[in-house]
């Protein structure tokens, strides 16, 4: 690809990083990538005491309250040094420190099942995800289980990209939907200098993304969306009709995965191009 024509698609227009995986984030203007991603994303999980599974929003019949948790970091989390504790704001609005003795059990009281925090640590994990009866998805009405990749609580790759493009084309296609950034939880979001609509995320497959002027990206795959998309969050109500647009129009991908070649500093407003 050293001799493609570079083509220079836009900028960093917001960073997210999700500490706890499955609680709601926090939004930056800086961040450090690694190779195992953004620095502190899904640092930590919550795992069923029963059954040693990540808890994670994509099976909401057993965890229907993930989404009412939010994860910030109390210190800026550094390359090399552990990882720091975390504050959770609860639904009642109350906060809490992971350094808590007693956080397994507040945690637990408010999901309704036992669980244990985690960091993330060297193995793998499993997580269960409920697929609703719905056309264009690879299962219907059923819940199966899924490995994270060794090490980590991510679902499949370290970094999850999402252009401003394929959001305003969703938006085309099923106005009375509110297609927001956080509605899937991407790491960085792009605003194509064009200013088009459209699934502009499909044709970077494949290829060699440069964020700014150190950070490059291999982008390896569509992002495959699944019921979390449709929850409530916030004032996001739910919406099934989200998911549905996705498969209906975009074989049910939005956005795409990357692994890291080079890691570095994004800043929001970075340029982002592919080579």
């Amino acid at each position: 690809m050293s001799n493609a024509v570079q083509i220079k698609p836009g900028s960093v227009v917001s960073l997210w990083r999700y500490p706890v995986k499955s609680m709601m984030g926090e939004e930056l203007n800086a961040i450090e990538v690694t190779e195992r991603g953004l620095l502190g994303d899904r640092a930590y999980a919550l795992v069923d005491s029963s059954d040693g599974k990540a808890a994670t929003a994509k099976n909401p019949r057993k965890w229907p309250h993930l989404f009412d948790f939010r994860a910030t970091f109390i210190e800026p989390v550094v390359v090399g040094a552990q990882v720091p504790s975390v504050r959770i704001a609860l639904p009642d609005g109350t906060t809490i420190t992971s350094d808590r003795g007693d956080l397994n059990q507040i945690l637990s009281k408010g999901l309704d099942r036992e669980v244990t925090i985690r960091a993330a640590q060297a193995g793998a994990v499993t997580a269960e995800e409920y697929w609703p009866d719905m056309e264009g998805l690879d299962h219907r009405n059923t819940v199966t289980d899924f490995t994270l990749p060794a090490g980590t609580f991510f679902d499949v790759a370290m970094v999850h990209l999402l252009t401003t493009a394929t959001l305003d084309r969703l938006r085309e296609l099923y106005p009375e939907g509110r297609f927001e950034a956080r509605r899937f939880r991407p790491n960085v979001v792009v605003q194509l200098a064009s200013g088009e609509k459209g699934f502009a995320e499909n044709s970077w497959v494949g290829h060699s993304l440069a964020i700014g002027s150190g950070v490059r990206l291999i982008i390896t795959g569509p992002c495959g969306r699944c019921v979390m998309t449709t929850l409530a969050q916030g004032d996001l109500s739910r919406d099934p009709g989200i998911l549905r647009t996705a498969a209906q129009h975009n074989q049910v991908n939005v956005g795409v995965y990357a692994a890291v070649v080079r890691g570095g500093t994004i800043r929001r407003g970075d340029s982002v191009r592919i080579e």
